[in-house]
């Protein structure tokens, strides 16, 4: 159940219960706290999903039974590591990262999970790696966390090389709070709600910055 203060936006976790329930639900092996460490370690911004939204995604791609997946913005590979950890046995998966050095940061905790046959990792702006990876489709799911002002672009893709039935799933959809703001980025965002409830199903799930479901239709 929900009341009229938790609609409207109060949430009612504290900094105890999000401990426990991470105790209960979402604590990391060795090769998860590699990765969910590594950005400190490496001198990244420490942006990574967190340790509830990377156990959701990693059931979501389980529950579609995901063969071929993507995602957007690699970091330090723990939403990659997540990702394919919900693959189907035989899986795929390919992650876009701007930066050289966040990708061979990825690549080895990546393979320090035992996914370095199995996903792969193209350096370069999204934009132009997402053609050539289309080649490979049509995908099971699509996860962007990436450059927020080219989200809308980001969106149109996955509508068009996902299989029907496919997932797409955004991070920061609540874009930091800023998705109504008077900016190109929360114009993108907003065009990403948007054109992604047009063609699919969705719903946008409040975790801390919110994170975009869509079924394609």
């Amino acid at each position: 159940m929900a009341d009229n203060n938790s609609r409207a936006g109060v949430r009612y976790t504290t900094p105890a219960i999000l401990e426990w329930l991470h105790r209960t639900h979402t604590t990391h092996d060795a090769a998860l706290a590699a990765a969910f460490d590594a950005p400190a370690q490496h001198g990244m911004p420490a942006i990574q999903v967190g340790p509830a939204e990377g156990r959701l995604l990693e059931l979501l791609v389980r529950l579609v039974k995901a063969t071929r997946v993507v995602e957007v913005g690699t970091l330090a590979g723990y939403s990659t590591i997540r990702l394919g950890r919900g693959m189907a046995g035989g899986g795929r998966l390919w992650s876009c990262e701007l930066e050289e050095h966040n990708a061979n940061v990825a690549r080895e905790n990546i393979a320090r999970a035992g996914f370095a046959d199995r996903i792969e990792v193209r350096v370069g702006p999204a934009l132009k790696t997402l053609p050539e990876l289309a080649a490979h489709g049509p995908f099971d799911v699509v996860f962007v966390d990436a450059d927020k002002g080219s989200y809308d672009v980001y969106g149109r893709w996955a509508a068009e090389h996902l299989r029907a039935g496919g997932l797409l799933i955004g991070d920061n959809a609540f874009f930091f709070g800023q998705l109504l703001d008077d900016t190109p980025e929360a114009a993108a965002m907003r065009r990403f709600h948007e054109e992604a409830a047009r063609v699919m199903d969705t719903v946008c799930i409040p975790t801390p910055d919110g994170m975009l479901l869509g079924i394609k239709r």
